[in-house]
């Protein structure tokens, strides 16, 4: 099996593997998914009659109609694992039709989203953070929140904003965002002063790693997919790096990120060996990017098979670069490349539908 390493290789992952969405490896890249219809639900015919007094109070029987028949949909929530990582957990929501003001309600402390916490995770808004209300327009969204939204530790600050601003980006119409308190929108944050004016959006980055940078203003940012472990499980967490301004071609300043793997700060790991390497330039054609790399992407399978945590890793970075929805895997100019489990990756990999969904 495949060793992670942090920049050299560190242990071994022994994790169930995730799946990240449907049949297959990866889902479509649709932002919504069909719900199956609720099961064993009867309806009752004309004839037929209730009588509450003799069954139940009214109020007891809508209530359990209401959770028999409640559908359910994924939502991504950008929440804080263990290590103060800002990661998206993908949750089952009901069914609503304020999707957007109902995923940050899910994000507030002791809020709806407590007994849903996957285990070392926690929500980002301080507790009692009411959303009084979410207008989108022209692809904003001005959200105004209660006044305890301010009620957060300094250190929490952009932790707090990633998860706003990536929570919310997961809906196509929403493409920024900017925030009000009671009404009045702000210009900073109140804690240390973040500029949010001009609104926010993915260019802001998530999880931000700078710690090898000596001089910020000539890099430009990318961000990429590492891995976290919790105790059998493991997980995607996207972290923002500073690449050199004299890599010009974004798809290989990521794939070159993923070699290097993540800082030896971090508790991250990574599937790509050190030796890994993009035998010709990438090659991006309506959408899809086509990567042609060295044998030394197959790790320590005998045969041309590429680790799943690898290809996720690699497909769910690659996909944050605008215009790019699929990844197309070569070996040494050979397309003959299966996954682990034995499937044929001559057709490119999209972005799943849903990150971090649970099923491990």
């Amino acid at each position: 099996m495949f060793k992670m390493k942090k920049t050299v290789i560190v242990s071994a992952i022994i994790a169930t593997s995730i799946l990240l969405s449907g049949c297959g490896l990866f889902g479509g890249n649709e932002k919504s998914k069909k719900v199956d219809p609720p099961q064993n639900v009867s309806y009752l015919g004309e004839e037929d009659e209730i009588n509450v007094s003799e069954k139940t109070d009214e109020a007891g029987k809508k209530k359990a109609k209401e959770e028999t028949t409640q559908e359910k949909v994924k939502t991504e929530l950008y929440l804080i694992d263990k290590d103060g990582y800002v990661v998206p957990q993908t949750l089952d929501l009901p069914r609503t039709e304020s999707v957007a003001k109902q995923a940050l309600e899910y994000l507030v402390e002791n809020g709806p989203v407590t007994d849903m916490l996957p285990s070392g995770f926690r929500a980002v808004l301080p507790a009692d953070t009411e959303i009084k209300g979410v207008n989108i327009k022209d692809g904003i969204a001005l959200v105004d929140f209660s006044k305890e939204f301010t009620e957060y530790k300094p250190e929490d600050e952009l932790k707090i904003l990633q998860s706003v601003t990536w929570t919310l980006t997961q809906f196509d119409q929403i493409k920024s965002v900017k925030i009000m308190i009671n009404g009045h929108e702000l210009k900073e944050m109140p804690a240390n002063g973040t500029p949010i004016e001009e609104g926010l959006t993915r260019k802001i980055g998530i999880n931000l790693d700078t710690s090898e940078i000596s001089d910020v203003a000539n890099t430009k940012s990318v961000t990429v997919y590492y891995i976290a472990e919790n105790g059998d499980s493991s997980y995607y967490v996207p972290v923002t790096r500073r690449v050199s301004n004299k890599i010009e071609n974004n798809v290989e300043a990521v794939v070159k990120k993923l070699i290097e793997g993540p800082s030896y700060t971090s508790s991250l790991l990574t599937e790509f060996l050190p030796d890994v390497a993009l035998i010709d330039p990438p090659k991006v054609d309506n959408g899809k990017v086509t990567l042609n790399f060295n044998e030394s992407i197959l790790g320590s399978f005998e045969e041309k098979m590429i680790s799943k945590h690898l290809l996720n890793s690699l497909v769910l970075s690659l996909t944050e670069q605008q215009g790019i929805e699929s990844v197309s895997v070569m070996v040494d100019g050979s397309t003959e490349v299966i996954n682990e489990e034995g499937e044929k990756l001559s057709e490119p990999v999209t972005r799943p539908e849903k990150i971090n969904t649970g099923s491990f």
